[in-house]
């Protein structure tokens, strides 16, 4: 008899604990999401209608009230560009349009100011102009870690705040269109669906799933607000982190960041299946996911009573970047600290490949200059053009090594 009380009140224990603490989707929904049933999510696709399909279901079930213009999805047609220096004309009719969603829910705790907290949901479909893979074989571009890691940290998020926290309101967005620039977070800070001067920061997540063994996070935009270097280092212990001030960069909070609204962009760095059909779920790392869950929703919470946080406006660094003519082929690892340019991919049948180097080779010298970061690695390559001939230093392993490159 003692036995049984005994299991009825473990049993009870289990069922309450279960209760407080919301149940982990992160991998069922990266799981639906990079699935080929979605053939890759391209914008205007019927595979982006399921997932924002999907994504507004998950809203439903968490609580969040829809905050589209159409219930939970706000819809945006564009047409392509055929000049990419051109700005992308929204709302058009006719041949060539493009009409994507965005995917909005509303955390109401009735409070003065709220917190976006998005990520992008579309990719690639199979293919086309963004893709790495070289094969002439029809391939399914599943984005796993691009995005729909980001997606489903941020439903997780959602879960993890019910009810927490509720100094703020907290606006959740799916964005579209970010594969083609950034088109569905670029609309709806044209087209709010809240006041945007009551919206106190924005967070982004993009590529979030590759967290590797050295636990490098990279945080971008650190230098929009004056508080952020601060509590990002007063929760961090699981983390080497690597920040970036800029509020411009390749992915959605730059949208925010140009309306003057701090942002931060979490990232786990990009890897050789970046925009490939290779971007799939079982190579995620689910466990790091959550840790970086945790560590934002530990950020939230400490700015929670901090009211509207100051906008600051950071150096675009972009701007501050060489242009060049040619490229080694190579995908940087742009977690990578040391002195140096470390390769983190290698693309087929460009330079870098030809000359024989390799993944974790790390640029020390590319013809007469020294590389010691990245800026110093576009610096290098500025000065060449197609037909040239250059000798690269690179460090592989313990030992320092000349290749020559012919771009």
């Amino acid at each position: 008899m003692r036995n049984l009380v005994f299991v009825i009140f473990l049993s009870f224990l289990v069922s309450c604990t279960s209760e407080k603490k919301p149940k982990n989707q992160i991998k069922a929904d990266v799981s639906f999401l990079a699935s080929d049933e979605l053939e890759g999510r391209q914008t205007g696709t019927d595979g982006e209608k399921k997932a924002a399909e999907y994504i507004a279901k998950r809203y439903k079930k968490i609580g969040l009230q829809p905050k589209g213009t159409s219930k939970y999805l706000q819809a945006f047609s564009f047409k392509p560009k055929t000049n990419p220096h051109d700005e992308v004309q929204f709302d058009v009719n006719g041949d060539g349009t493009i009409t994507g969603n965005n995917v909005v829910g509303f955390l109401n705790n009735n409070a003065k100011n709220t917190i976006v907290i998005g990520a992008h949901f579309d990719h690639l479909g199979y293919g086309g102009e963004g893709s790495l893979y070289r094969d002439t074989i029809k391939a399914v571009h599943n984005g796993a870690d691009d995005n729909a890691s980001g997606v489903a940290v941020m439903l997780n998020l959602a879960e993890k705040l019910k009810e927490k926290n509720t100094n703020n309101n907290y606006l959740f967005i799916a964005f579209s269109g970010e594969e083609m620039g950034l088109l569905g977070s670029n609309y709806f800070v044209k087209n709010p669906t809240i006041n945007t001067k009551n919206i106190s920061y924005m967070i982004n997540m993009d590529m979030v799933g590759r967290l590797k063994k050295d636990s490098t996070l990279a945080v971008y935009g650190t230098g929009t607000s004056p508080i952020f270097k601060q509590v990002l280092k007063s929760h961090n212990e699981k983390f080497k982190l690597i920040e970036q001030e800029s509020g411009v960069g390749p992915s959605d909070h730059t949208s925010f960041y140009l309306a003057d609204i701090p942002v931060l962009h979490f990232f786990t760095g990009q890897h050789e299946d970046y925009h490939k059909p290779t971007d799939d779920s079982e190579k995620l790392n689910y466990k790091g996911m959550e840790t970086i869950s945790n560590y934002i929703y530990n950020i939230i919470t400490d700015l929670d009573d901090n009211g509207k946080l100051a906008f600051r406006k950071t150096k675009n660094e972009s701007e501050e970047s060489p242009r060049f003519k040619v490229g080694l082929g190579v995908i940087p690892d742009y977690m990578f600290d040391g002195k140096g340019m470390r390769i983190d991919g290698i693309s087929e049948d460009k330079p870098a490949q030809k000359a024989g180097l390799k993944k974790g080779d790390i640029v020390l010298q590319l013809g007469d200059s020294l590389v010691t970061d990245m800026m110093s690695y576009m610096r290098a390559l500025s000065v060449f053009e197609k037909g040239n001939t250059t000798k690269a230093v690179v460090k592989r392993g313990n030992e320092e090594i000349e290749k020559i490159i012919q771009f």
